[in-house]
């Protein structure tokens, strides 16, 4: 919170506002709430509501990463989406491209994170739903910014740029050559990132599955798992046994994860 408010004061003072940038394109029924198609610095992105009012105080909120128009989210998170406006939260998205989680990336989700909060009345801390390649943007502006994280709900979520998509294919996102990117790699890499988060206390649960080839379990979330707990970080590994990387019930209609995802708990 008081990082946040050196941020707005020192805005006021350069006389911007945190949400200079961001527009309301319109607005739209969306999975049983009011969903604003938003721009942040000409980057799609979106907030779903609950149609009830706003609560008196700020409204908790659910950040999705990846966002792709058109893409993610989709109708396979309808039971999520739902879970979490039925509990008075937004659901919050924007679309950076393959950012793999660059500097590039992590400034444009700070950006949209303090436009969004200041505008819609949000809670500063976000609970944060890394799907696979999101875990790579979401996890790499927590680590910079712990102090706004709520907790951490992961799907199959990638933690190792190593591990997916590759650094030869990462680096052209970081303006770094693949020798490069290897060099700088404990700067970059959510599994090298965890400290601040660990000293911040967000508990994390992650879902995944135990025949996920496109992301391997032992390489993400396992490890993950294993260098946060050692940290002093609290953190639950629910293993599917028999899944890949796939859109399939146990992943996206999980009772656990839903009540961790609303409640913490």
């Amino acid at each position: 919170m008081l990082l946040m408010l050196r941020a707005l004061i020192l805005l006021t003072l350069l006389g911007a506002a945190p949400q200079d940038g961001l527009k309301v394109q319109e607005e739209s029924d969306a999975f049983g709430g009011r969903r604003s198609a938003l721009t942040f610095n000409d980057r799609p992105a979106f907030l779903i509501l609950p149609k009830n009012g706003a609560p008196a105080g700020p409204i908790g909120w659910v950040w999705y990463a990846p966002t792709f128009s058109n893409q993610y989210p989709n109708a396979r998170h309808t039971f999520l989406i739902e879970r979490a406006l039925k509990a008075g939260m937004g659901v919050a998205g924007i679309d950076v491209g393959e950012s793999y989680g660059s500097p590039e990336g992590t400034r444009l989700y700070a950006g949209f994170h303090d436009a969004i909060v200041a505008k819609f009345k949000l809670s500063p801390k976000a609970v944060l739903l890394p799907q696979s390649r999101g875990g790579l943007m979401l996890y790499n502006w927590a680590a910079l910014h712990p102090d706004q994280v709520a907790r951490i709900a992961g799907i199959y979520t990638v933690c190792d740029l190593r591990s997916w998509p590759g650094l030869d294919k990462a680096c052209g996102a970081y303006r770094l050559t693949a020798e490069q990117l290897a060099k700088e790699l404990p700067q970059h890499n959510p599994i090298d990132l965890l400290a601040p988060l660990a000293k911040a206390k967000v508990p994390i649960l992650h879902l995944h599955g135990d025949k996920d080839t496109v992301v391997p379990l032992e390489k993400n979330s396992a490890e993950l798992a294993r260098r946060y707990k050692a940290l002093g970080g609290s953190m639950e590994l629910v293993v599917v046994p028999g899944k890949g990387h796939e859109e399939v019930d146990e992943f996206f209609t999980s009772e656990r994860f839903a009540t961790f995802l609303t409640t913490g708990k």
